[in-house]
């Protein structure tokens, strides 16, 4: 295992994290255990759950692995949890939020359930528009200096909400977020055009999450070939949901995409999953990728990866296929030409472009 900075912060975490999203339901919680064992066995020590994950479920039994586990185990760990969204049970109107009111009751309710006294990364989980940015900073900076948190980060977070939060903790001279919380995959790359940049230049580190977008980077899926019975999206289509599946294996772009990772699997002699989490674990301001596993297999398999790295020439062959398609300004042509010229010398912009997008 190797190991990256938390963002801009000194605290270090594994190059892989542990995702504990179905811990409790699927995983059931034996599973578990041996999943965090196994995990923390090959190095890892980064384990991200949520309030509302399970309904609280997840951080129940990862609170419980955590009492069961000796301390010279569970004090190297980063424990990271979120909170914003309300409990599926909840009957209560002030429920959710990035409020002081809700906030103060769900992050006690997470140490509670974790068992312990301080989170290590305290995540809001997506963007509050009703709340004033003020009271929600005002309330993540109280926790850090109480000792209820250790860092805070955000999730799911556009990039305008992300600068946003920023320069206002910063302007303010309250405890600035660290990290980034995303879906970010071969597949998903839209984030490229503004959000990842806007992280990167305020020191956030990337924390990506589905890098194997639900599994369909793994390689095992055909197209035009109805999912296996047994796999996620079989299992998701049958419940009526599947659009997560639906909205990429229509796509030829998907294909694609898994033509050129399954040749550089195989020219590597290593799986497509592990190529695909290589990929996205290389990115720029990437902290840790956070990986989910519901058996032991799935989690040797993606831990494999925890070592790998692309050559210039394999990334380059799978940027090239996966480039997110944007016809319109300011993405496009134009927003390739920015991205790939943020580092070195001034560049003279071709006329044709200039042309392009000129008003």
């Amino acid at each position: 295992m190797e190991y990256e900075l938390l963002g801009r912060s000194g605290a270090v975490v594994s190059r892989f994290g542990l995702g504990a999203m179905g811990f409790g339901d699927d995983p059931d919680e034996e599973t578990a255990f041996a999943l965090l064992d196994g995990f923390v066995a090959a190095g890892g020590t980064l384990v991200d759950t949520a309030d509302v994950y399970g309904d609280g479920r997840s951080e129940q039994v990862v609170g419980r692995w955590l009492a069961s586990r000796p301390a010279d185990v569970t004090t190297r760990l980063t424990i990271a949890t979120k909170g914003r969204y309300p409990s599926w049970a909840a009957n209560d109107p002030a429920a959710g939020g990035l409020s002081r009111q809700h906030l103060s009751r769900a992050l006690d309710a997470s140490l509670r359930r974790l068992g312990v006294e301080t989170i290590d990364l305290y995540q809001a989980h997506a963007w509050d528009p009703l709340t004033p940015l003020e009271e929600t900073l005002a309330f993540l900076d109280a926790a850090v200096r109480q000792g209820k948190i250790r860092y805070y980060g955000l999730s799911n977070f556009t990039g305008w909400q992300l600068q946003k939060t920023v320069e206002r903790a910063a302007g303010s001279e309250l405890e600035r977020p660290v990290t980034l919380q995303l879906q970010y995959n071969l597949l998903a790359r839209q984030v490229e055009w503004e959000i990842t940049p806007s992280a990167t230049d305020a020191g956030l580190g990337l924390l990506p999450w589905s890098p194997l977008a639900g599994g369909l980077l793994t390689g095992k899926y055909e197209q035009s070939v109805a999912p296996a019975q047994g796999t996620r999206f079989a299992a998701e289509a049958a419940s009526g949901f599947g659009s997560y599946f639906r909205s990429y294996s229509g796509d030829e772009r998907t294909w694609t995409i898994l033509g050129t990772l399954r040749e550089v699997a195989a020219e590597r002699g290593v799986t497509p999953a592990e190529v695909a989490l290589a990929w996205v674990a290389d990115r720029p301001g990437v902290s840790a990728v956070i990986v989910g596993a519901r058996t032991l297999d799935q989690l040797d398999q993606n831990l494999r990866a925890a070592e790998l790295h692309l050559d210039p020439e394999e990334t380059a062959r799978l940027d090239s296929v996966s480039e997110p398609a944007a016809a319109d300004y300011p993405y496009g042509a134009f927003g390739s030409f920015q991205r790939s010229r943020t580092i070195g010398p001034r560049p003279v912009i071709p006329p044709e472009l200039l042309a392009e997008t000129t008003a």
